[in-house]
């Protein structure tokens, strides 16, 4: 839908437009919207590496040797070698009144023995921001995964965007090795009214889908929707505060029925700009939630909800950590959950052909009224490291150490095999070509 919108914006876009302002203290007296309401990421790339109105395109080979893939028939684990290939494309494009950018990747994995986990892989991501006059902005983003494993991506040397938002989805279930879609889309409409005043509106959809339940048991599809609302004042160039109130729904679909709950919210933030790639968040507020978990009566409660976000994106250094607790989606669990989560990634280069990356999580998740002698919560924590180093302008080559460790009693796809190892190599070939040149 936001590739075929982008037809008709582009034609009413006139050459020559005034460019409102991006940040605090631009010409144009632009407001930022603060990461807890804006639902972006911190991005990870480097100054340096932002460049707009880019074509760029490659192929990328890895093999992979993960310690736990199955169970064998004694119930010991079962290692295997996996080989990955992915054409990869993107665009950046920036005009006058918009910038939108696309990202997508096929690809196709095959295991050396177990021969049944051979799968396709897509990765599309699509993000389009349209100026639609000089204080009214439209965002919209989408991304769909299709993955057989979702610690093998396309991109392993640029970590995944830590997420300083009030709400955002949850994936810290990690199903190591099976088939999963995951659909994440959001839209948000921001008016700035006043030289410090916004008010802004969004709208939120996810969708978690197995496609093979038998890979994953004591796992299950869910999905969300949600609404909200919010109010930007700038108090100075690097102040600002705001209130924001959130309406949500999730659902969970195990087997025989479903679980949903409702949740609503209302939060106050602070975010202290240093300046526009270096920045600090602080949320909190009240969260009600009505729970109709199956074969349960309904229940209600009042919790607290919470968080802080930090963001820098530098010339040769990327650093980006977050902490929320706040009711969310189970990701895949029984049921909606009181979720505690930290995140935190690096990335730093090295010397002009070296970069390195790590990051880790911590997530616990306790199910908000689980069923009588089934409680499916627990806890994650996930580590990555990875190097990368540019052997020619268009040949990248690169190394990625990954593990999970999770604790969910009653969910045997996990429980079975707790721990997971991941050490994978991959080398690339990159091309980039200007746009408009």
């Amino acid at each position: 839908m936001v590739l075929l919108a982008a037809g008709p914006v582009w034609a009413q876009i006139a050459g020559g437009a005034e460019t409102a302002g991006t940040g605090p203290g631009s010409n144009g007296g632009g407001m930022l919207t603060p990461a807890p309401v804006s639902g972006d990421g911190y991005a990870m790339g480097f100054t340096s590496e932002t460049r707009a109105n880019y074509l760029r395109g490659g192929l990328m080979f890895s093999t992979a040797y993960d310690s736990e893939v199955t169970t064998g028939t004694s119930g010991q684990p079962v290692s295997d070698v996996s080989y990955s290939i992915w054409p990869t494309i993107s665009l950046d494009e920036t005009r006058p009144r918009f910038h939108w950018t696309l990202s997508y990747s096929p690809g196709y994995t095959f295991y050396q023995r177990t021969s049944s986990l051979d799968a396709a892989n897509q990765n599309l991501a699509v993000a389009f921001k349209y100026r639609l006059s000089p204080h009214v902005t439209l965002s919209l983003r989408d991304s769909f995964l299709k993955t057989s494993s979702v610690l093998n991506q396309a991109n392993p040397g640029s970590e995944t965007p830590v997420s300083g938002a009030v709400s955002a989805p949850n994936d810290s279930v990690i199903a190591p090795i099976a088939n999963v879609l995951t659909n994440n889309a959001n839209a948000t409409l921001t008016y700035q009214f006043s030289a410090n005043g916004m008010i802004g509106a969004s709208g939120t959809f996810t969708n978690l889908h197995y496609p093979n339940a038998a890979q994953v048991p004591g796992l299950f599809d869910s999905s969300s929707k949600g609404g909200s609302a919010f109010y930007n004042h700038r108090l100075s160039t690097m102040n600002y505060i705001g209130a924001t109130y959130q309406y949500q729904t999730f659902f969970s679909y195990p087997s025989g029925g479903q679980s949903e709950t409702q949740t609503q919210s209302v939060l106050l933030f602070y975010t202290l700009y240093f300046k526009p790639t270096l920045s600090l968040s602080l949320f909190g507020g009240p969260q009600y939630s009505n729970t109709q978990q199956l074969g349960l009566p309904p229940s209600q409660s009042w919790s607290p909800a919470g968080g802080a976000s930090f963001g820098w994106q530098g010339k040769v250094t990327s650093i980006a950590a977050s902490y929320s607790q706040a009711i969310n989606g189970g990701g895949g669990l029984v049921g909606a959950v009181h979720y505690y989560g930290l995140n935190a990634s690096v990335r730093q280069q090295i010397t002009r052909n070296l970069n390195a990356a790590i990051s880790g999580s911590y997530a616990n998740n306790e199910v908000i009224d689980p069923l009588p002698g089934f409680n499916n919560s627990g806890h994650t924590v996930s580590g990555n490291a990875s190097l990368q180093r540019q052997i020619s302008q268009n040949l990248t080559a690169g190394v990625q150490y990954s593990r999970v460790h999770q604790i969910y009693n009653d969910v045997p796809a996990i429980s079975v095999l707790p721990d997971h190892n991941r050490v994978a190599g991959t080398i690339s070939y990159q091309f980039s070509k200007p746009l408009g040149r």
